[in-house]
């Protein structure tokens, strides 16, 4: 039975003050039975993360980075480690989301770099992957996704899928308003559980915590939370308020 997992991307949201207002109404209002049984991870800006430390501790509020470089140090102005996240405590760390696919014009293979630097380092990649709302209307979504999926998966071994949570985010739904059908959603997940069989197996495949990201809400978190193949959220704007982003876990209850 794959445990549900709601992950909150704050993107570039939220002063330090902000954030820390923000992290302990969630400390507060989210109650113990309900994040023992949905994984609740927080992903703020990095200015933000040693906040997250502090204030999530004893708590089974988990938190990450939204990014990280495919180098241990050196000369990158600007970048941050694998090493620099797991030594302030993080658990995740999100790749390839579609916004630096788009404006950082990060590819198939860089993001793989990445998968592979947390895995080696024990961060849990949230690897995010969709398609565009051109490539869904020629009808190569399944394609572009299966491309994806097999490219950032590229040398990650089969007993490290156990730290891989996969993020389907269709690229027209991210910030819109519009959200893939529950329908839509499930026939996607589908069929990145067939790429991950086909790249693994069966196990794998079936064990492989799948999240749904593209304007989901506590309004239509319930239906699409209620298939098969939806294992969770990445929630974007949602994720912005205390009561909305906690009502979509309580609805993956």
């Amino acid at each position: 039975m794959r445990k549900k997992i709601v992950a909150g991307n704050w993107k570039m949201n939220k002063t330090f003050e902000e954030s820390k207002a923000l992290m302990n109404e969630l400390k507060e209002k989210l109650g113990k039975e309900t994040s023992e049984k949905v994984e609740t991870v927080v992903c703020p800006p990095f200015l933000c993360v040693p906040s997250a430390n502090e204030i999530f501790q004893g708590t089974n509020i988990r938190f990450g980075g939204q990014n990280i470089h495919f180098k241990d140090d050196g000369a990158y102005t600007g970048e941050i480690s694998a090493s620099m996240l797991k030594a302030i405590g993080c658990d995740y760390v999100i790749l390839g989301h579609s916004e630096r696919r788009q404006y950082f014009h990060e590819t198939n293979h860089l993001i793989n770099f990445k998968v592979l630097k947390a895995l080696e380092k024990g961060l849990k990649p949230i690897l995010c992957v969709g398609e565009t709302l051109e490539q869904r209307e020629q009808g190569v979504e399944k394609k572009i996704v299966d491309e994806q999926v097999t490219l950032c998966l590229k040398d990650v071994c089969a007993a490290d899928m156990e730290n891989v949570v996969i993020a389907y985010e269709p690229v027209w739904a991210i910030g819109t308003g519009k959200t893939a059908t529950p329908e839509q959603a499930e026939e996607m997940h589908v069929g990145i559980r067939k790429s991950l069989e086909n790249l693994y197996n069966a196990t794998v495949a079936g064990r492989t915590r799948i999240l749904y990201g593209g304007s989901m809400n506590d309004k239509n978190a319930k239906d699409l939370l209620g298939k098969n193949n939806i294992d969770g959220g990445l929630i974007g704007g949602a994720a912005l308020k205390a009561d909305s982003f906690i009502a979509i876990i309580e609805a993956a209850v």
